[in-house]
């Protein structure tokens, strides 16, 4: 059965592409599946299971399925619109374009492209042309992965930062950390730090073949159309970092430790995210494979990742609903010393409520990572 949970990402991705190909009222299908999937999610109870997976063949399989049909439901949505669409039908598509770039695309690629074989971490990056970054990989391993929870690190928010402002820096930080680290690999290597082998090449020849497929099946319609779904993705993945870190805090250089992560621990959250909700463990060992993370059933509980997007969609609503709550059990129940005076700081910088003369446990919580 577990195997199975892994093949609904599919099932979605699959009634979008069908609902593209018909047209008409059937192209919302795509971002439509986006209400459906948190209004499921925020009615069903956590999910602390430990899947039953044993097989790394067939867990990679839906991995791939997905990649393949993501990449795939580009070249529907232009058939589309070479067969012409209405101005409604066209801002529909594109939308859940985008969205389905996202979800399943980012954690499909993520998943791969943290795996030790060649070809998984070749389709990973591939896959990643879906929300036009694939450089992403690099930012993601050589800063996010050593950074978490500190100031250096782009994906995590600051405490006061709204969802807006955060993308906008992320956005930027991610790429230029992407392009640094490769070219001061390149110049480690005794070559020119813009030289033929730069990534940056490999992007844009990626790009190049993407689009001249996709013009040669919608033409230029299509190809505009697929950019802008494609670079809306880009934004809503980065803005997906949000929910995953926002406000936790470490000490450079400290041992990463399983608190130093926001979990979504409801079943959607999981099966959609490939576990890239339920990543304590993934910032242990990056190499674990998505079935093989274990629920931390001691971590702050946090609501669904989808109704996170959607409320802090509006600042004050994420803030004093989600945010505020979370961090404030965080820093008294699970921080170290060190950390509770870099959280008492952010929370001062933002004009939070300084909650920290409030009777503490957190020696026992950090005992007990």
């Amino acid at each position: 059965m577990s195997y199975l949970l892994y093949y609904l990402p599919f099932m979605v991705q699959l009634i979008a592409g069908y609902g593209f190909y018909m047209g008409g009222d059937l192209v919302y299908a795509a971002i439509l599946s986006f209400p459906m999937l948190m209004v499921i999610d925020m009615c069903l109870p956590r999910d602390l299971a430990v899947r039953k997976i044993k097989n790394h063949f067939f867990a990679l399989v839906p991995l791939y399925v997905s990649a393949i049909a993501g990449i795939s439901l580009y070249f529907v949505f232009a058939w589309r619109v070479s067969q012409g669409m209405t101005g409604g039908e066209m801002l529909g598509s594109v939308v859940g374009l985008a969205w389905l770039s996202v979800v399943p695309m980012v954690p499909v690629s993520h998943e791969l492209y943290h795996q030790r074989g060649a070809l998984s971490r070749f389709v990973g990056r591939v896959a990643q042309i879906c929300y036009f970054d694939l450089t992403r990989d690099i930012a993601h391993v050589i800063g996010h992965h050593i950074d978490v929870a500190t100031d250096p690190d782009s994906d995590t928010a600051l405490r006061g930062a709204n969802l807006y402002s955060f993308t906008a820096g992320a956005l930027l930080e991610s790429t230029h950390t992407s392009l640094r680290a490769e070219s001061n690999a390149l110049a480690k290597q005794g070559k020119g730090r813009w030289s033929i082998g730069h990534r940056i090449y490999k992007m844009i020849l990626g790009q190049a073949i993407m689009q001249g497929a996709i013009f040669l099946v919608g033409g230029w319609k299509a190809v505009f159309a697929c950019l802008v779904a494609m670079i809306v993705g880009r934004i809503w993945a980065e803005s997906f970092n949000y929910f995953q870190h926002y406000g936790l805090v470490r000490l450079p250089g400290a041992p990463i430790q399983r608190r130093h992560v926001w979990n979504h621990l409801h079943p959607l959250s999981r099966i959609f995210g490939w576990e890239i909700t339920n990543h304590a463990d993934h910032h242990l060992d990056a190499y674990k494979p998505y079935y093989a993370l274990v629920p931390d059933a001691t971590a702050v509980k946090m609501p669904s990742v989808f109704v996170c997007f959607a409320a802090a969609l509006v600042p004050p609503v994420w803030e004093h609903f989600i945010a505020k709550p979370a961090l404030r059990e965080w820093d008294l129940t699970k921080a170290s010393p060190e950390e509770r005076r870099l959280a008492r700081e952010q929370n001062l910088a933002a004009g939070w409520p300084d909650w920290f003369d409030a009777p503490t446990t957190g020696a026992a919580g950090v005992a007990a990572e």
